[in-house]
């Protein structure tokens, strides 16, 4: 029996460096996991991606502050520390900031002149377009309902 094991160890061996391979390459290509960003003029790449997972227990106005801003109502389910922390090391005069996931998301972002929400900026995907002032931004990504947790892109540009 010890005898098989290590016969079956072996011959694993190969299958275990290529699977380690394959996840270092993923890691290399792929965004992000709930990664804070650091961005100024002209940041490449363009769009920034990072990635997480929607969701959580805390009802939007609360993390908001509000139940309603100029974006939109601060609707959907979120965890009590933000996702995201943006950092602006100066004033964009366009940044688009948008989340995509196959569920339905909501967003909220405070930072410098207060807090904002949005829910369907595009199809069930929210996002926020305008200028932003420089300094740090918290962004909170959660899901219509509660306690329901998906996965998201959330993509920073200039492009417009």
């Amino acid at each position: 029996m010890i005898a098989a094991l290590a016969i079956s160890q072996r011959l694993d061996a190969p299958r275990i460096a290529s699977a380690i391979n394959t996840i270092s390459r993923a890691q290399e290509t792929s965004p992000p996991f709930f990664e804070d960003v650091v961005i100024d003029q002209n940041f490449s790449p363009d769009p920034f991606i990072v990635r997480g997972m929607s969701g959580g227990s805390v009802p939007g106005r609360e993390i908001a502050r509000r139940r309603e801003t100029p974006t939109g109502t601060c609707t959907g389910y979120f965890d009590e520390e933000p996702d995201h922390t943006i950092e602006l090391t100066s004033k964009f005069d366009y940044l688009k900031i948008e989340v995509r996931s196959p569920e339905d998301t909501t967003l909220i972002i405070r930072g410098p002149g207060g807090s904002w929400c949005n829910d369907d900026f595009d199809g069930k995907n929210p996002g926020m377009i305008g200028e932003w002032l420089p300094g740090t931004y918290y962004v909170w990504i959660g899901s219509f309902k509660k306690d329901r947790y998906f996965p998201y892109t959330l993509r920073i540009t200039q492009i417009k």
